[in-house]
């Protein structure tokens, strides 16, 4: 199905379109609280004074057009301040914000996060793997922006899929400096002259980080600053719905055009590794209590380098050391912790097996046992 475009009415959540309008009167005739997550590229007030051009003379294609022009910092901040009130009333109680921005603006940006009652919850560094070279060499090259990712309020119980981030970085906790490239080839949008369709467009690969990060299938996420529409198709190809929000029409007609052709992901393929600390809480002492394990039994290390005993009452004991699987595993280890579950193994037909498994039958079955 097209994505629409269209003027927006009142009381109606418009999922799947492109609205018309200023972002701020467009975002306020929306019903308050129905937003899952934001994510805003606004203006950067770039204050470029004059042409930019390479030193073989050619002319830099900069940001100069009208909508990234303001008179004076006192009308950038007061813009800044109504567009986020607005953004703030749309968003549920747990909603949370993305602002990207340069040097420029994201530290006003970020006071007025502040002053407006969010609560800021990371800042992101975006290390351009490809920035553009600063042509004249009198500065440092530029090749970071900064995003702030601030929860509605301080006790917002905010998405975070911590271990999904983990799984995209190869199982390591994932950091606050992000290395992406910028939007190039075959990605980057060209008019039908073949410039440029939009002189900021953001790479799929930025918004992917920060849609599976902090939003699940299904959510509502709103960008009051759409171009050419990166967030929207993300969002759709992730499985979630989107309202995008464009005062421009000749970016409304290249986004929408770019909806039609983006397909969302296989209802399978938009599974991501889910929170550990969302899973329900099993004790050992329930595996020995259900036979699952015997008192008495042992249980190996990894290499059979340590063994303990299981005692009746979910404790273990070897070598003399007594106490919890994590404690007994870190003594053993010498370490200052241990993850009990996965150090420890239980034999069966001469196979080494880690208990984790007998936790995560016990999980299963809690599922299973719930109302849906």
């Amino acid at each position: 199905m097209a994505t629409k475009t269209r003027e927006p009415e009142a009381a109606t959540l418009p999922l799947n379109e492109i609205l018309a309008g200023d972002c701020i009167e467009v975002m306020n005739s929306l019903p308050a609280g129905s937003v899952d997550l934001i994510f805003a590229d606004p203006p950067y007030n770039l204050q470029l004074r004059g042409d930019l051009h390479r030193p073989d003379n050619s002319l830099v294609g900069a940001v100069n057009d009208h909508w990234d022009q303001f008179s004076s910092f006192a009308v950038y901040d007061k813009f800044t301040r109504e567009w986020l009130a607005a953004a703030r009333r749309l968003l549920k109680p747990n909603g949370a914000i993305w602002v990207i921005g340069s040097y420029h603006n994201i530290f006003r940006v970020g006071a007025a996060l502040q002053d407006q009652g969010f609560w800021i919850l990371n800042d992101v560094v975006w290390r351009k793997s490809n920035p553009m070279p600063n042509f004249k060499g009198k500065r440092l090259t530029n090749a970071h922006e900064t995003l702030i990712w601030a929860s509605k309020e301080e006790a917002s119980k905010y998405t975070f899929n911590y271990e999904a981030l983990k799984a995209l970085n190869e199982g390591v906790q994932m950091r606050s400096d992000w290395v992406l490239p910028i939007c190039t080839g075959h990605e980057r949008i060209k008019d039908e002259a073949g410039d440029k369709a939009h002189p900021t467009q953001k790479p799929e690969s930025l918004l992917h980080r920060v849609i599976v990060a902090t939003t699940n299938p299904g959510d509502v996420v709103l960008d009051p600053f759409f171009g050419t529409g990166t967030t929207g198709a993300v969002a759709k190809m992730l499985g979630r719905d989107f309202i995008g929000i464009e005062r421009e029409e000749a970016y409304r007609k290249v986004a929408a055009e770019r909806m039609t052709r983006v397909r969302r992901y296989d209802a399978t393929a938009l599974e991501v590794t889910g929170s550990k600390r969302a899973e329900p809480r099993v004790p050992f002492g329930q595996v020995v209590e259900r036979g699952m394990l015997r008192p008495g039994e042992e249980l190996f290390s990894i290499g059979n380098r340590h063994k303990a005993k299981v005692r009746a009452d979910g404790t273990l004991i070897g070598n003399d050391v007594k106490g919890s699987i994590h404690q007994v595993g870190a003594a053993l280890e010498g370490a200052p912790s241990c993850n009990g579950w996965t150090y420890w193994h239980f034999k069966r037909e001469g196979k080494m097996i880690p208990i984790d498994i007998l936790r995560q039958q016990i999980r299963a079955e809690m599922e299973d046992g719930r109302p849906h």
